[in-house]
């Protein structure tokens, strides 16, 4: 898992060979932050191709002149390009949180199901009084 940097020397990690300016970016501000094991590294690779992918593509998409194309029965149909795009949202989306890079207010970060069920636990107990304070008022109550 990604941990906070201690007082390691750095590694002078370079990013991969090949990125453009959006990998590049996603690159130094993971890697130069974050101790990642060699799997972590590989997956933030990943992660930095489909950012520079994702530039090209919204780039492509911002050049069309229509959003709206004829499909094969003449009916109107998103341009495909924007559902290419959504994709690589997903696909980033899902590569940088498999990194599972630490909070503000952590040392190590949890893994995403792991995030997933203290927010949960979370939402479920709040409003909700510790048992003790919901004992006295009821015996407050019962007093009456």
């Amino acid at each position: 898992m990604a941990g906070r940097p201690s007082d390691v020397p750095d590694l002078g990690l370079r990013p991969p060979s090949g990125l453009k300016a959006p990998g590049k970016r996603l690159w130094s501000a993971v890697a130069g932050l974050y101790v990642l094991t060699p799997a972590e590294l590989a997956n933030l690779a990943e992660a930095c191709r489909t950012c520079d992918e994702l530039d090209r593509l919204e780039r492509a998409v911002r050049a069309l002149s229509e959003l709206v194309v004829s499909g094969s029965t003449g009916q109107p149909k998103v341009h495909p390009l924007l559902e290419e795009v959504r994709r690589h949202r997903l696909l980033l989306e899902r590569l940088t949180s498999a990194l599972n890079l630490p909070d503000q207010d952590e040392e190590v970060g949890s893994r995403a199901g792991s995030r997933h069920a203290r927010r949960a636990a979370e939402g479920r107990w709040k409003g909700h009084m510790p048992n003790g304070k919901l004992a006295e008022l009821r015996a407050a109550d019962w007093g009456r």
